[in-house]
């Protein structure tokens, strides 16, 4: 694992592939062409380069709907040192996050009590962290979705999810998943099933 971090280059796209993400199989390809579309896509909304930077490792970590990771978390710290620890923090909140218990949460009073899968426990989640993690997620399903309509019509409950989150995303967030047919909603909870995003 730490042999990967030697002699990387300080770019964050060439430390990506050090660690993988070119052959690490994703939904619409390799992962690294969605991390980078996903950083793009955060850039293009006029967001800082902490939260782009945090989209382009959102997945290092693994998440609640992949399976595998880049890394593991006994390497924080050298990921931290990479983006820098805002974005690493955003990174790491976005992996940890249990989706089946914290998504229903959101846009209720209960969204402030955040649900960490990796440590097994909840702690409060501070409102700027939480909309970064809004902003990131939106922007994560919405780069998959624009590239597979079958994701996008399998997942039109994520319409759902969007719509109460419209409050902690920025305006030009909220306006591009607003473009998106995403059909009826049929309410479920996205991605409970580690297999959907890796099919």
């Amino acid at each position: 694992m730490r042999d990967r971090f030697v002699n990387v280059s300080g770019d964050p796209q060439a430390r990506l592939a050090a660690l993988g993400a070119g052959t690490f199989a994703h939904v619409n390809g390799p992962l690294a062409e969605h991390l980078q579309r996903t950083g793009q896509l955060l850039r293009e909304w006029g967001n800082r380069d902490a939260l782009c930077l945090a989209g382009l490792y959102h997945a290092v970590y693994g998440t609640a709907g992949i399976r595998g990771a880049l890394v593991g978390l006994d390497v924080r710290r050298t990921i931290a040192a990479w983006i820098g620890n805002e974005a690493e923090q955003i990174a790491y909140v976005y992996g940890a996050c249990d989706r089946d218990r914290f998504h229903p949460r959101i846009g209720t009073a209960a969204q402030e009590c955040f649900v960490d899968r990796f440590a097994q426990t909840e702690y409060a989640i501070a409102e700027p962290l939480l909309r970064d993690f809004c902003e990131l997620t939106v922007a994560n399903e919405l780069e998959l979705a624009r590239q597979n309509t079958a994701f996008l019509r399998k997942h039109a409950d994520l319409r759902e999810l969007f719509d109460r989150m419209q409050q902690l995303v920025s305006a030009a967030c909220a306006a591009a998943w607003r473009q998106q047919p995403w059909g009826q909603s049929n309410k479920s909870t996205y991605c409970s099933d580690p297999e959907v995003l890796t099919q």
